[in-house]
This record gives structure tokens, C-alpha cells and sequence, in this order.
């Protein structure tokens, strides 16, 4: 299959791209800079000119596809509005040029848009009104796309996607303990989080071009739901720093961000069982914990 694919010099586009080429794939990536094609000569793709506006750009990229991976995602988080239009206008831009032809486009979206407080599966219903509400635009502008023949899938990531060099939510949380003197977690940090290596994460993708059905909703979801205090002991005893809890009104400015006070006080696990079934996908790199004590998340120097 030649794949065209947006985000494949982002922080889980290699380890896709490595995966799709490894699977016997060919590929064609998206590039807005100089520096992002040189990146994706190196892993092996073709690089191809444009942005994530330049629609016309996109049109010709999956025109000249087999299949369409859609990772990017960008804009200014003040302008939600502005993030979802984009968003909603690269997917209709990319699934144009497939419509009636079978052939299949898979959109990136999170496991945060489920809803708070219980283990969600890949068909309940997310939470428009939630953390990450605005990514549904897009998900609803991929799935749209079943009825005109293309085979169209969601995955949603686990909001920690970890692996060598993450720069995600977890190295965040890591030079907050830094900075700070103190690794913390929100209230009891009884909070859970899902989280997938980035290379299982990576081999769901390459599944989900071959042979997921239209209209499906993938969960990228190894570890159902790893508690936040869980998180924030591993990394005090790996700073050397004392593990704490901070109260929900005062998460906001330990963290320095809003934000991200509610990103580390969600409780939002998640099921794969679904798309471990549909895919028979079977994720088996390193767990989080793992990660955290073996891994380079805490033997890099300060940011």
C-alpha cells in the first residue's frame, strides 16, 4: 500500500512511518520545512511538500495514495474554534479524493474526549462538553466519510503515549517535580490515565490501514488506567524528591498552566478490549512504570 501521512515527523510519526515501511508499505509524509523532509528522507518517505492549509496540497497527496494516516493537529489552543475548523477542513480535503473507492482513512483523536469517572470502551459515547471535546469535530468529520465509501477509522491515543525522547505530558510533569522540589499528584491522585508504548501504538496504526472497517473507533490503549499518584511516586523516587499531593485549587499554579492542572486531575481510563478483538492487536512493549524506571525520561538533564 503506498500511505500518504500528516504528523510523520512529529513525536509518533518515526515510529509509524519505521512500522508502515517494516510492514512493506510505502510512504509519503507530509513536510513543512526543510528540516521535517530531511527527517523523513532519513526514516525512508517521500517527503511531500505542504502545511495542514495548504488543502490543495493535501487533495494531492491523497489523490496519489493507496491510504491516508492523518496525525497532525495544529493551531493555537486560545482558538478552539480555529483548531476544530482546521482540523474538520484537512480531513474533508484528505477523504475527498477517497470517497467511493474503499480505500482507507485513518484520523488520530484521544481517549481524553471519553467521559470522566469510568473505563470507557471504543462505543460509548464521548464527552462533547469535556476535556477534550474539540478533537470530535474531527472524528465526526472522518466517520462522515463511511457513508461515501471510504474506509474511515478513528484512533484515539492514550493521553501518554511514552517511549524514548517523549516531550508529551509525562517529561512535563517530571520538570514540574524539577523545578519545583516536590513530584505531585492532584488531591489523592487515585485519578487514572491510559497509556501505550509509542511502537504498539504504532503497529495499531499500520493495522488500522490494513484492515480496520469503516466506521470504526480504535482505542490506543495498553494499560487501562495507571493512577496519577502511581505516576508521581515513580518519579520522586527517581528525582530523589518527595512524592505529594496537591489540593485541586491550588493544582493551577504548582502547574503553572490551567490547563494541565485538569489534564493531571482527569480520571479518564479507557478499554481496548474492542479493538484488540476487531484487529487482533496485542500490545507488548515496556509498561509506563517501566518506562519511568528504565527509560531516559529520568536521566535527561533539567529542561
Amino acid at each position: 500500500m503506498h500511505v500518504f501521512v500528516t504528523g510523520g515527523s512529529g513525536q509518533t510519526g518515526p515510529a509509524v512511518l519505521t512500522e508502515l515501511l517494516a510492514g512493506g508499505h510505502t510512504v509519503t509524509a507530509l513536510a513543512r520545512s526543510d528540516v521535517a523532509a530531511a527527517r523523513l528522507e532519513a526514516l525512508g518517505a517521500t517527503p511531500h511538500r505542504g502545511s495542514l492549509d495548504d488543502l490543495d496540497s493535501l487533495r494531492r497527496g491523497a489523490e496519489a495514495a493507496d491510504g491516508v494516516l492523518h496525525m497532525a493537529y495544529g493551531g493555537d489552543f486560545s482558538d478552539l474554534d480555529d483548531m476544530k475548523r482546521r482540523d474538520r477542513a484537512a480531513i474533508e480535503a484528505l477523504g475527498g479524493p477517497l470517497e467511493h473507492s474503499g480505500k482507507p482513512l485513518v484520523v488520530t483523536s484521544g481517549t481524553l474526549v471519553l467521559r470522566e469517572g469510568r473505563v470507557s470502551g471504543e462505543q460509548d459515547e464521548p464527552d462533547a462538553a469535556g476535556l477534550a471535546g474539540f478533537r470530535l469535530v474531527g472524528e465526526r468529520a472522518c466517520l462522515d466519510l463511511a457513508a461515501r465509501g471510504v474506509r474511515a477509522s478513528v484512533v484515539r491515543l492514550a493521553p501518554t503515549v511514552h517511549g524514548p525522547r517523549d516531550h508529551g505530558f509525562v517529561p512535563m510533569l517530571i520538570a514540574t517535580a524539577r523545578r519545583t522540589g516536590v513530584s505531585a499528584y492532584v488531591g489523592e491522585g487515585a485519578n487514572r490515565w491510559p497509556a501505550v508504548h509509542r511502537e504498539d501504538a504504532a503497529v495499531l496504526f499500520r493495522l488500522a490501514l490494513e484492515k480496520a472497517p469503516a466506521g470504526s473507533v480504535l482505542h490506543g490503549v495498553d494499560e487501562s488506567g495507571v493512577t496519577l499518584r502511581t505516576v508521581a511516586e515513580t518519579i520522586g523516587r527517581g528525582l530523589g524528591v518527595p512524592a505529594a499531593s496537591v489540593a485541586p485549587e491550588e493544582a493551577a499554579a504548582h502547574f503553572a498552566n490551567p490547563f494541565m492542572a485538569r489534564v493531571y486531575a482527569f480520571d479518564g481510563p479507557a478499554s481496548s478490549a474492542r479493538t484488540r478483538t476487531l484487529l487482533g492487536w496485542s500490545p507488548r512493549r515496556p509498561t509506563l512504570l517501566e518506562d519511568l524506571t528504565h527509560g531516559d525520561y529520568l536521566a535527561r538533564p533539567a529542561a
